[in-house]
C-alpha cells in the first residue's frame, strides 16, 4: 500500500527509462535501466567515477562533486545511448536520523473517523524536524486500537483508544540543499530520495529476511550504514562516519606508503584477519618520494594484515554498540548481510561474525537484470537498490517534494499533514 503525501509522486510507465545516482565518498555511480512491461529492470548503461569534493556522503567542494557527477552520467548517458534528466539519488551525508513518532488519544468507543485520525496525528508534534532538518522518508509502521497493534487504516473500526506509529529519517538541510543544487548544474533533476541504508537493504535482501528481522550492514568508503527491516518494513537506520577510505588511509601512514599504493596492497593482499602463512610471505611496498628512483620496502603481508584489522574491529565495534543502544538489534534476531565495498576483504565474514555474535552472510545484487560482474558486486548495493525503489511501491508517505497539491484519500491527507507539521 502506497502512502502520498502533497503531489503525487510520478508512476513509472512501463517500458521507460529510469536512472539512479550514488553519489559516494570514493566513487560516483549512475545506472540507466529499462523497466518492461512486467516491471523487470534492465540495465542499459553504467558509468563510474571516482569521486572528487564528497566527504562522508557530504559535498565539500561544489565544482569537483560537479565533475564527478557529471563524468558517470555522462558515460552511462553514452553505453545507454540516451539522455537523462531525472535521477532517483541516495543520501548518506547529512547524518541521516530516524525517529519513531508515537501518538495515542481516547475516542470513546465510537467509530473512528477521518478526523479522529487526524487528532492523532496532531499529537505527534514532540519530534520536530526544525529548520535545520529536511524530511527524507515517514514510514507507517502501523496503528493501533485499544491493545490491537499493526492495523494498517483504522477508519470505520471501533475502540476507546487510537494509537498511531510513524518512522522518520531525517537528514541534514543544509546537505540535501547542496547535493539537489550540485544535481541541477549537472542538468539533473532529483526525481526522489533515498537514504543509502534503505537503499542497499532493497538491493540485498530477500523478503523472507524483511519478514523475519535483519540487519543490513553497508560498508562504502565513507561511511558504514546500518539498517534494519522487520516485518517487511524499514525500522531503524544509522550511519557511522567510518569506512574503507580508512582503512587505506591506515595503510598508508602504517607503510609509509602514498594512498594509491595503499589501495592497491589493501585490494591484492589485505585480510581482516592474520593466518600463519601470511609471516612468510613478503610484499613490496612502494615508498613515498621514490618516484625517481623507485624502491619498495619489502615487509610481511602479517604486517598490513595487521594494520588493516583493528580499523575494521572498530567499525563492527560501533555497529553493534549502536545496535544495542536503538533497542532495535533485537529484532533483527540473528540475521545480518554484509555488503558495500569495503566488504570484500577476506575474511571481513569471519570477523563480523565474531564481533557481532549474528549469522552473517554477504549480500550483493541479484534482482536486477544486465549487472556485469564489475557492476554486480557489493560496491553496487546502493545504486541497484534505488532503481529497485523506483519501481516497487514503497510502503512510505512521499515527502520530497516541492508544491503542494490537493491530497488524496486517507494516506494523502496523512501525508500532507507530517509535510506541514513534522
Amino acid at each position: 500500500m502506497g502512502f502520498n503525501g502533497g503531489k503525487k509522486p510520478k508512476r513509472l510507465v512501463r517500458g521507460g527509462t529510469i536512472a539512479a545516482l550514488d553519489v559516494g565518498s570514493t566513487k560516483v555511480c549512475c545506472f540507466i535501466a529499462r523497466v518492461d512491461e512486467q516491471e523487470q529492470i534492465r540495465i542499459t548503461g553504467v558509468g563510474h567515477q571516482i569521486a572528487a569534493g564528497i566527504r562522508a556522503g557530504a559535498i565539500v567542494d561544489m565544482e569537483a562533486a560537479e565533475t564527478s557527477i557529471g563524468a558517470a552520467v555522462h558515460a552511462a548517458e553514452q553505453m545507454a545511448e540516451e539522455t537523462i534528466h531525472e535521477v532517483v539519488v541516495n543520501i548518506s551525508g547529512g547524518y541521516p536520523v530516524s525517529h519513531t513518532v508515537n501518538a495515542e488519544i481516547g475516542i470513546g468507543g465510537a467509530e473512528i473517523s477521518d478526523g479522529d485520525i487526524r487528532r492523532v496525528l496532531s499529537h505527534a508534534r514532540s519530534i520536530q524536524a526544525g529548520p535545520d532538518q529536511a524530511l527524507i522518508h515517514a514510514f507507517p509502521v502501523g496503528f493501533s486500537v485499544d491493545d490491537h497493534r499493526g492495523i494498517r487504516d483504522p477508519k470505520g473500526m471501533y475502540g476507546t483508544r487510537l494509537g498511531a506509529q510513524i518512522h522518520v529519517i531525517t537528514a541534514g538541510a543544509g546537505s540535501i540543499r547542496n547535493l539537489r543544487n550540485c544535481a541541477a548544474r549537472c542538468h539533473l533533476n532529483l526525481e526522489s530520495m533515498v537514504v543509502s541504508p534503505y537503499a542497499s537493504g532493497l538491493a540485498c535482501l530477500v523478503e523472507d529476511e524483511m519478514q523475519l528481522g535483519v540487519a543490513c550492514i553497508d560498508m562504502g568508503g565513507g561511511t558504514t550504514t546500518i539498517s534494519v527491516f522487520f516485518e517487511g518494513q524499514l525500522v531503524w537506520t544509522d550511519s557511522i562516519p567510518v569506512g574503507g577510505a580508512h582503512v587505506t588511509n591506515d595503510v598508508a601512514r602504517g607503510l609509509n606508503t602514498g594512498v594509491i599504493h595503499a589501495e592497491r596492497l589493501k585490494t591484492l593482499y589485505g585480510s581482516a584477519i592474520v593466518n600463519a602463512a601470511d609471516e612468510r610471505e613478503i610484499i613490496d611496498v612502494p615508498q613515498i618520494g621514490d618516484d625517481d628512483r623507485p624502491q619498495t620496502n619489502p615487509v610481511p603481508k602479517s604486517f598490513l594484515v595487521r594494520i588493516i584489522q583493528p580499523r575494521l574491529e572498530e567499525i563492527f565495534e560501533l555497529v553493534r554498540s549502536r545496535l544495542e543502544q536503538s533497542g532495535f538489534g533485537k529484532l533483527s534476531g540473528r540475521r545480518v548481510v554484509l555488503t558495500g565495498g569495503a566488504s570484500q576483504l577476506p575474511g571481513t565474514r569471519d570477523l563480523a561474525q565474531l564481533i557481532l555474535d549474528k549469522q552473517i552472510r554477504l549480500g550483493r545484487p541479484t534482482r536486477i537484470r544486465g549487472l556485469a560482474d564489475a557492476n554486480g558486486g557489493p560496491a553496487y548495493a546502493t545504486a541497484a537498490g534505488l532503481l529497485l525503489h523506483a519501481v516497487r511501491t514503497p510502503a512510505e508517505l512521499s515527502l520530497i517534494t516541492q508544491e503542494a497539491a490537493a491530497p488524496s484519500g486517507f494516506l494523502g491527507r496523512v501525508g500532507l499533514w507530517l509535510r506541514e507539521n513534522l
